[in-house]
């Protein structure tokens, strides 16, 4: 049995630091036996029994798992909306669902798709799965972490609440003002729509500095730049975007509802307000959300064709860089969604010129992954079907992303269902179906089981035929004339048999996403077993069992390659010596991923959720008082007083 020391290249870590490695050798995990091992780590990184433990645990896995979930009941929510409103237009002069109702359907399932759905369920992925192929135990400021998902979670239930009680929110996911302020939305819609925004992005910002955390500080030893899976590279340029892009929307509904609850005029143009100054501080936000939920969707087809194709991913670098120059560009695309407004002509062009250039880094993506799969034999199970399901849609929808970036042909597409149909080939083609691949990827990874296959290539069909049945059609009805946001239309306009077309088509789109949760359900009961790489993979999260143990790693491993379960098939070589007592985790550096200091873990705790619970008071207060945000402040500093507060161990909790 070998020391930390001894593994490690020589000169990878520093004296100072392979003296504190080989500290109080009783306590460290030199010498102890597989049995003996699992049971100390076990016992530091358990979490109890109760709903008290269940409450307070920090697990990343245990926090990824309920951030999945939640994520997927928001899915199944906005897609019941998406359903009825459907069912409303498969023929003209419906009188199924009113005017009212079908404005606050609309922006339900807008906001509950792009706010509580996309964005969340790629982080809730990164929670998860970051830690475990980066090879460390935890993820970065696990509290924070626990604290996000609260937070998340609360936002959703209040709007969805809202819409229960019939103050659901009828603006659109954008709001535009001067429809969402207070002179033409008064009552509180508009107001628990702005809260919501703020809220929830709060949860959002907590994940991203997490992930940041995680993969620049706690790699394995070896895993250089370099080495870093194609999906972490994804997870980080995401969680950068975030970082920048959503203080815009959290100042723009802070700004709104401001002007509604205390006189601001922000957004009113006759007090020295501009409503064109929302479209600029929301789309500067909106634009990078498209790429925030694309970004983690090109990861996991990354990961995804090499597994399958049984290949490293050709062009590692050129992918890491197309990543990064996504995460870039995407901050200079928003005036596309305004060219309808009265802005420079000269400086629409510059925004045209950026929208088609960020074509580029995408096709790059694109080619690496033909090139990666061609002369290979893939093998096709339900994760590649989904994968190139992917190439084929996302390809349309980047087509005629491209179109819209014109002016003129946005100008005579603008508000219309051209526009829907584009931006959900992009958005569900690039991302929902990426994301239900990882699903069937690594569901066996979280849970020990496998998915049926048998259901999944039926859940694939369905998805795919009733995805281009649904939103194809309606580039057609766009071009036809047919405006957004209309709750019915005359039968002499001659939309009916289309709309009909893609109504039949969303049920079978529906119809695939019920049969997922019947083939997760029935696995989770009874599916077959998985090993802990039943795929054959090559990265560090199938190195551990299915599902993992709360420590993840029992050893942490040393990483020589890109895929080092391919190029260590008889087993990693691990790094001894850290603490079986305490949860104590491997600090690395930035670079090289050299070791530098070990560094212990906060436990679990009982604190996020009380500072979730206080947030959300005053922010929901809020909506009813302005003075609410003095004494919900309060309120929050003495949640987060308790929390902070220094414990001894064994008060942690």
């Amino acid at each position: 049995m070998t020391d930390v020391a001894a593994r490690i290249p020589p000169g990878a870590a520093p004296a100072k630091a392979r003296e504190r490695l080989l500290r109080d050798k009783d306590l460290r995990d030199t010498g102890l036996g597989p049995t003996d091992l699992h049971d100390r780590l076990s016992a530091a990184w358990g979490s109890g029994r109760g709903l008290l433990a269940w409450l307070s645990d920090v697990d990343h896995k245990a926090v990824g798992r309920r951030y999945i979930a939640t994520a997927f009941l928001f899915l199944f929510l906005a897609g019941a909306a998406a359903v009825a409103m459907r069912l409303q237009l498969a023929r003209p002069e419906s009188r199924l669902i009113g005017p009212d109702l079908y404005n606050q359907l609309f922006t339900m399932h807008g906001t509950t798709m792009m706010f509580l759905f996309a964005v969340p369920v790629m982080q809730a992925f990164a929670v998860y799965l970051v830690p475990l192929m980066v090879g460390t135990r935890n993820i970065a400021f696990p509290r924070l972490t626990l604290f996000s998902y609260y937070v998340f979670a609360f936002g959703g239930a209040l709007i969805w609440v809202a819409f229960m009680l019939n103050i659901g929110p009828d603006v659109g996911w954008f709001a535009y003002t001067p429809l969402s302020g207070p002179e033409f939305s008064p009552g509180k819609r508009s107001d628990i729509w702005a809260q919501m925004i703020t809220f929830t992005e709060v949860s959002s910002l907590a994940v991203a500095v997490s992930v940041i955390v995680t993969t620049f500080k706690q790699r394995a030893p070896g895993m250089t730049l370099d080495r870093i899976p194609l999906l972490v590279w994804a997870m980080l340029v995401t969680s950068f975007v975030i970082l920048f892009a959503m203080p815009a929307v959290m100042l723009a509904s802070s700004m709104l509802i401001m002007d509604r609850l205390v006189g601001t005029q922000f957004f009113n143009p006759a007090e020295g307000g501009d409503s064109l100054l929302w479209q600029h501080l929301f789309w500067f936000f909106g634009h990078p959300e498209v790429y925030i939920i694309f970004l983690p969707g090109t990861g996991f087809v990354s990961q995804i064709i090499g597994a399958f194709s049984r290949r490293p991913v050709f062009g590692y670098l050129a992918l890491v860089l197309a990543l990064a120059a996504t995460g870039f560009l995407s901050f200079g695309l928003w005036v596309h969604h305004m060219f309808a407004t009265d802005l420079p002509q000269l400086g629409a062009s510059f925004f045209t010129a950026s929208s088609m250039l960020i074509a580029v880094p995408s096709g790059v993506q694109i080619f690496c992954w033909i090139a990666t799969l061609w002369g290979s034999r893939p093998v096709l199970a339900t994760p590649m079907l989904f994968v190139l399901g992917f190439l084929f849609i996302f390809v349309l929808g980047g087509m005629t992303g491209v179109m819209v970036a014109s002016v003129p042909i946005d100008l005579q597409v603008h508000d219309t269902y051209f526009v829907v149909a584009h931006f959900h080939y992009v958005l569900i083609g690039g991302a929902v179906f990426p994301l239900i691949g990882a699903v069937y990827y690594w569901f066996p990874k979280i849970t020990g089981r496998m998915l049926s296959e048998r259901m999944g290539r039926w859940n694939f069909w369905l998805a795919f035929v009733g995805f281009n049945l649904t939103f194809f059609v309606m580039h057609i009805l766009g071009l036809m004339g047919m405006p957004r946001r209309v709750y019915t239309y005359q039968a002499d306009l001659g939309w009916g048999p289309l709309n009909l077309v893609a109504t039949a088509g969303s049920l079978v789109l529906a119809a695939s996403f019920v049969l997922l949760a019947v083939n997760v359900v029935a696995s989770l009961r009874s599916g077959a077993r998985a090993g802990p790489d039943p795929w054959g993979a090559g990265t560090l999260e199938w190195a551990t069992p299915s599902p993992p143990p709360v420590y993840n790693f029992a050893r942490f491993p040393i990483v020589t390659h890109r895929e080092p379960l391919w190029a260590e098939p008889d087993g990693l070589p691990v790094a001894h010596g850290l603490a079986v007592n305490q949860r104590e985790v491997l600090v690395t550096t930035l670079t090289e991923a050299r070791p530098d200091l070990r560094e212990t873990m906060v436990g679990p705790s009982i604190w996020p959720l009380i500072s979730a619970v206080a947030v959300a008071i005053a922010f929901i207060a809020s909506i009813f008082s302005p003075y609410a945000v003095i004494w919900g402040s309060a309120l929050v500093g003495a949640a987060l007083l308790g929390w902070f507060w220094p414990k001894s161990p064994k008060e942690d909790l």
